[in-house]
C-alpha cells in the first residue's frame, strides 16, 4: 500500500489514520501492541508521528491488514526486520573498520 502524505516532520493520529483509511483507535491500539510504534507526544497527549513510525505502520498494515498475519505474527516479522536493519549496519561499520585496519597495517 502506498501512503499518501506530505512530507513533513511530524503527523497528526488524524492525518495517519486517514492515509491508512482506519479510525484513529486502532493506531492507539497498535502503540500498546507495537514498541516500534512510539509517536511523540505532547503535553497535551497530543500525538506526532515521525515518518518512520508511519513507516513501521505500513509494514504492520502489510503484515496485518493486507497479508493477514496476526498481531504476534507481525510482531516477530518486525523483530526480524529490525535484527536485520540492526546486522546490515554492523556489518557496514566492520566494513569500515577492516579497510582503515588494512590501511594503518600497510603505513607500519
Amino acid at each position: 500500500m502506498h501512503v499518501n502524505l506530505p512530507e513533513k516532520r511530524y503527523y497528526s493520529i488524524g492525518e495517519v489514520a486517514k492515509a491508512f483509511g482506519v479510525k484513529p483507535s486502532l493506531l492507539r491500539f497498535w502503540e500498546k501492541e507495537f514498541e516500534a510504534i512510539q509517536p511523540k507526544k505532547k503535553e497535551s497527549g497530543t500525538r506526532k508521528y515521525t515518518p518512520e513510525n508511519v513507516q513501521t505502520i505500513q509494514f504492520i498494515y502489510h503484515l496485518v491488514k493486507e497479508k493477514g498475519m496476526t498481531l504476534s505474527g507481525a510482531k516477530k516479522q518486525l523483530d526480524l526486520k529490525d535484527n536485520t536493519a540492526s546486522k546490515e549496519v554492523l556489518l557496514q561499520h566492520l566494513e569500515h573498520l577492516k579497510i582503515e585496519l588494512e590501511a594503518l597495517r600497510e603505513k607500519l
